[in-house]
């Protein structure tokens, strides 16, 4: 049996996100063929593992659900990959569990901007999703941009800054705005995912107040043109740089102006007084979902419209740029693009990619008659592949050159 590391949390805006990510997508995972093996890494950064980590409804109270946990480091012995307590017992066992994969389900800064995927990288373990580069750029939201425009692939109009410029000379960056962009417009963090900080502005005023808003997030401000008749898009792809699957596209319904944090999250009607699904059991004693998933979390088709209102030929474009944005990053695994769409003028253009979605965009996969399962599968697959492959190139030579006559030559 493969023993899979599953990673989640970290110090994220998404950090709560991300454990009911965890929470769905392990539900879905073959038991007969992988071992879950969480890892939870709290917002200070320390690791724990444990059962008690995949039953959502412990995570009420931290507290005492980490008490049943163990602290955990997660080491290369320089044959496996072992999870081991921290700091050492004195009586008992160290090593608690070795895994086999790592698969990271974080969202946001810190862990899906590429620090976990350099992380796995150090520990040479195979890891489901993109490397370090594809996870930054995609992550950034203003290069992510300035990678598709170089590319040729369509991109709302933007004006980007540091917050350091913005202090420095706010007069001479809201003269940009005003000369390359027009109201109304979108201020967005820089690098941050879940609609964490966003608004729409229709004058200079509001500007200046949501620029300053966003400067809590992110040292890095994107403004961009908003688009007029807009029609949000959101498909996802499976696969690697060799081969990739498109999946059905589906339309959120926003609630507002544009799709907040709570239209992503929050079922509306779906649990009395914010309470949390029940869960049934599965086998080991571990928690199975019910169907529908997740009670309290906007992870089904409600609050969106699947399949998409759209003419097939702009569902085959959204499906052809996803796929080439996919591409163009070097992604793996599984990753969702969302699209703008400009009714008025039937333009579409690529807004951003989660590399790491939300409960890995499982319903998209569902809805393209794809069984999750399978799917998860198939990104486990593309991991080891990948790893495989990745051993093959030179990275270090055999020959240590300290230790060669004479020495290293100083100037």
């Amino acid at each position: 049996m493969i023993k899979v590391g599953v990673f989640f949390g970290g110090k994220s805006v998404e950090h709560e996100i991300s454990i009911i990510s965890m929470i769905e997508a392990t539900l879905r995972l073959d038991e007969n063929k992988y071992e879950i093996v969480p890892i939870y890494i709290a917002k200070n950064g320390v690791m724990y593992t444990g059962d008690d980590l995949l039953d959502l409804e412990m995570y009420r109270d931290m507290d005492v659900l980490l008490k049943r946990c163990y602290r955990v480091a997660v080491v290369n012995d320089g044959k496996k990959v072992n999870v081991v307590r921290v700091p050492a017992p004195i009586i008992g066992k160290r090593v608690l569990n070795t895994i086999d994969v790592a698969f990271p389900i974080v969202h946001g800064t810190n862990v899906e901007d590429g620090t976990i995927a350099g992380f796995f990288n150090l520990l040479d373990i195979p890891f489901v999703g993109p490397d370090v580069l594809a996870s930054s750029v995609g992550m950034d939201k203003i290069l992510f941009k300035k990678v598709l425009k170089e590319s040729g692939l369509p991109v709302v109009d933007y004006v980007s800054f540091y917050s350091t410029e913005y202090v420095k000379d706010e007069e001479k960056i809201l003269k940009e705005i005003d000369e390359k962009l027009k109201y109304p417009l979108i201020v967005k963090p820089g690098n941050l995912g879940s609609s964490v900080g966003i608004k729409k502005v229709k004058n200079q005023t509001e500007l200046i107040e949501a620029v300053e808003f966003a400067m809590e997030f992110s040292d890095r401000i994107l403004v961009e043109n908003c688009v007029g008749k807009l029609k949000e898009i959101n498909c996802a792809v499976l696969g690697d740089v060799t081969e990739t699957v498109a999946t059905e596209c589906e339309e959120p319904i926003l609630s507002g102006e544009i799709l907040s944090y709570v239209d992503k999250y929050v079922g509306e009607g779906k649990t009395k007084g914010g309470k949390l699904g029940k869960m049934g059991p599965r086998k080991g004693g571990k928690l199975g979902a019910r169907k529908g998933g997740v009670g309290g979390v906007n992870n089904s088709t409600e609050g969106k419209k699947l399949p998409a209102d759209i003419p097939p030929e702009t569902r085959d474009e959204i499906q052809r740029l996803a796929q080439e944005t996919f591409k163009l990053l070097g992604c793996s695994g599984i990753s969702r693009i969302d699209f703008l769409i400009d009714e008025e003028i039937n333009k579409v253009y690529v807004n951003e990619i989660n590399t790491i979605p939300g409960a890995l965009s499982w319903y998209l996969f569902e809805a393209s008659k794809k069984n999750f399962t399978d799917v998860l599968d198939e990104a486990i697959n593309i991991a080891i592949k990948r790893h495989s492959a990745r051993e093959k190139l030179t990275f270090s030579y055999d020959q240590n050159i300290l230790a060669l006559t004479g020495g290293v030559k100083r100037k």
